[in-house]
């Protein structure tokens, strides 16, 4: 077994491990979710943490290591007499991304509970974590339903397994820890806010810091043994404090003049629902008897609220976790209670918790965040209307060759809106998501089938219409029905499945007036949320002048796809061909990492076709690839003004797909009625 990296080596990070450490204090925190950069020692400090909790005595034999002292009634391996255990080191259980629901919560012996009418139950991961760490390295990929499951659990202390009126509970408390990059794809608010704690990871910018995370790492690759043994004393001093937090734990004070600063800190900061009230609550007792305090101080407050809250602050998927720090301290002054004891703040054993240096997103202290994809800066509003694009009251008519050739600065979006539902037609197999239709394991039942492999989801019915017609061949002399593995079905199920939008957008000089791309952006910005929503890949294909660039290859950070999209330039000609041309490349090679991801295309543009020889009938052989490829698409006629040509509708043509406009866009129009992106009729047959 390999030598785990030591805790207190790991070199900076200190909220990561303060959180880490709070969280074995008192697993009533709720977890850990550790968000940051790829290389910034995430999975090395939680799987050292491990070593640092102190050892849990079981029950002998017991498969959901119940404790001697107070066994759970309900455990499926009991009941089990109160007395001696034995004592065990505590695990650390890791979900991988792609595990299944079985997996996780265990999963039962379906031709045993039919054919014997026992429960046969083989547990999963979350009975090997109870007492323990639970770690889902890359939670953000997770299937959503399996981060459900996983919360649910979490949050109730027990696991239910209800599967075709066999119905299993037992015990499932452990600390939860998440890691995520949050280049490759946010988790869902309501999942956010399931987290107790949120810490922000980056690699330091200091050399001296950097050469000494170098110079461990390559130490403890060298000889782990030797460098574990470097370490000890100060491992087995963390593991004692621990132990006397847990111990002084039940006899910290929460005051009311705390308890005032906390609700008032919630409040300030307008976080949704009461959750966030609970968790400071206990993660500043947590950091009072880490400190070795009966009491809680301001200082456990504020630090409580700057693990706590930024991840709960975000309104939408572009908005940055953050807090700002100057109105924090304007809060906790102003509700302050003068009767708290004038206690050092730094108590016995330290303070409760180093404050970040640089704040919750590496920044200055105070500082704002940034305005989102939606918002435009006061530069962007008031700088030159006129000459903007060359266009003279959207006529409609074609650019004289070489105008609008210059390069115009980027614009703000207008303030994104809820779009209209567009799907893929026909039934698809990819990843679960909330777009298109698809064969999925959730779902409404369709109809059942022969198991390919692990039966997973029985069909009884179908089960017992195939073994029915056998039961005299096979002896059968009592109640019981002779049933084999032959006889059993799998229900087959229809849910939604996510898939891959690929925005294609025009950012030529024939869409540069700011008006209309300020819309045209606002548009884009409103399918992207959209897109988050339903768990899409999405990427960003942009072309003008006489290329065409993939500004965002296919990813799950929809995030990064609106910072891409903010800061667009627009001008040039019009070379769509390219675009669409660049496009179909994108989706060919996509096809052959993820082939059960089906694509949707979504070309914003007014129509035009400008630049090269024959530059519309190019386009249009362009557009005909992907109808011959049975590619789904939809065009945003983003064309306006009193003289229309028509030309986004007849590429949809072109496309096999549907034209929309901006307004049609809208979920709330007349013609923002939910239908599918439609393809032709033989595509769709």
């Amino acid at each position: 077994m390999t030598t785990p990296f030591p805790f207190t080596a790991v070199v900076g990070q200190d909220d990561l491990r303060l959180a880490l450490l709070l969280n074995a204090v008192s697993p009533m925190v709720g977890g850990v979710l550790v968000r940051g950069e790829k290389g910034t020692a995430k999975s090395t400090a939680v799987r050292a943490l491990s070593a640092l909790l102190p050892e849990v005595a079981v029950v002998p034999g017991c498969r959901f290591s119940c404790d001697p002292s107070s066994p759970d009634p309900g455990c499926p391996d009991g009941p089990h007499e109160p007395g001696g255990g034995t004592a065990r080191p505590a695990r650390m259980v890791e979900l991988p991304v792609g595990a299944s629901e079985d997996r996780l919560v265990g999963a039962l012996d379906i031709e045993r509970a039919l054919a014997e009418g026992v429960k046969a139950f083989e547990p999963g991961l979350l009975a090997d974590a109870h007492r323990g760490i639970l770690y889902v390295d890359e939670v953000n990929l997770l299937h959503d339903h399996l981060v459900d499951l996983l919360l649910d659990a979490a949050a109730m202390g027990a696991s239910y397994v209800e599967r075709e009126g066999v119905s299993v509970r037992h015990a499932a408390r452990f600390l939860l820890v998440g890691t995520m990059n949050p280049e490759e794809g946010e988790l869902r608010p309501q999942l956010l806010d399931r987290f107790g704690l949120t810490v922000e990871v980056s690699a330091s910018r200091e050399p001296d810091q950097r050469v000494e995370v170098v110079r461990r790492r390559l130490a403890h690759d060298d000889d782990p043994d030797a460098f574990a043994a470097r370490w000890a004393d100060e491992e087995a001093a963390v593991r004692a404090r621990i132990v006397a937090a847990r111990e002084l734990l039940p006899s910290v004070r929460l005051g009311d003049g705390a308890l005032r600063q906390i609700a008032a800190t919630c409040a300030a900061f307008e976080v949704d629902g009461m959750r966030a009230d609970i968790v400071m609550a206990r993660t500043a007792t947590a950091l009072a008897a880490w400190a070795g305090r009966t009491e809680v101080l301001a200082e456990d407050v504020r630090q409580a609220a700057l693990l706590a809250l930024p991840h709960r602050r975000r309104r939408n998927p572009f908005d940055a976790p953050g807090l700002d720090q100057d109105k924090l301290d304007e809060t906790l002054e102003q509700f302050g209670d003068d009767d708290d004891p004038d206690t050092d703040p730094d108590g016995p054993g330290g303070g409760g918790g180093q404050p970040p240096a640089d704040g919750p997103e590496g920044g200055d202290p105070g500082t704002a965040p940034e305005a989102g994809p939606g918002e435009e800066s006061g530069d962007s509003r008031d700088s030159g209307e006129s000459g903007e694009s060359g266009e003279s009251g959207e006529s409609g008519e074609s650019r004289p060759a070489g105008a609008g050739s210059g390069e115009r600065p980027p614009v703000g979006a207008v303030e994104p809106f809820r779009t209209r539902v567009l799907s893929v037609p026909g039934i698809g197999e990819g990843a679960a998501g909330r777009r298109s239709r698809a064969r999925t394991e959730h779902g409404r039942t369709t109809g059942a089938r022969r198991p390919s492999g692990a039966l997973t989801r029985l069909h009884l019915a179908a089960t017992i219409q195939a073994a029915a017609p056998h039961q005299r061949a096979r002896g059968r002399s009592g109640p019981g029905l002779v049933v084999r593995r032959d006889d059993l079905r799998q229900a087959t199920r229809e849910g939604r499945e996510s898939n891959l939008v690929l925005f294609v957008v025009d950012a030529s000089g024939s869409m540069a007036a700011r008006q209309r791309m300020s819309a045209v952006k606002g548009a884009v910005l409103s399918l992207l949320l959209d897109a988050y929503q339903r768990r899409d890949k999405v990427g960003l294909v942009t072309f003008r002048g006489s290329a065409a660039d993939v500004a965002l290859p296919p990813t799950s950070s929809v995030d990064a796809a609106a910072v891409r999209l903010e800061s667009l330039p627009t001008g040039g000609r019009t070379p769509l061909a390219a675009g669409l041309l660049k496009a179909h490349d994108v989706l060919r090679v996509e096809r052959l990492r993820d082939s059960a991801r089906r694509p949707l295309v979504v070309v914003v543009t007014d129509g035009r076709a400008t630049g090269g020889p024959e530059p519309v009938a190019l386009a249009g052989r362009a557009a005909r690839l992907f109808a011959a490829g049975g590619v789904a698409s939809v065009v945003v006629d983003c064309e306006s003004g009193p003289v229309r040509l028509g030309l986004a509708g007849r590429l949809a043509g072109e496309l096999g797909g549907s034209a929309v406009t901006l307004d049609e866009l809208r979920a709330d129009s007349i013609a923002g009625l939910v239908r599918d992106v439609q393809g032709t009729s033989r595509r769709a047959a």
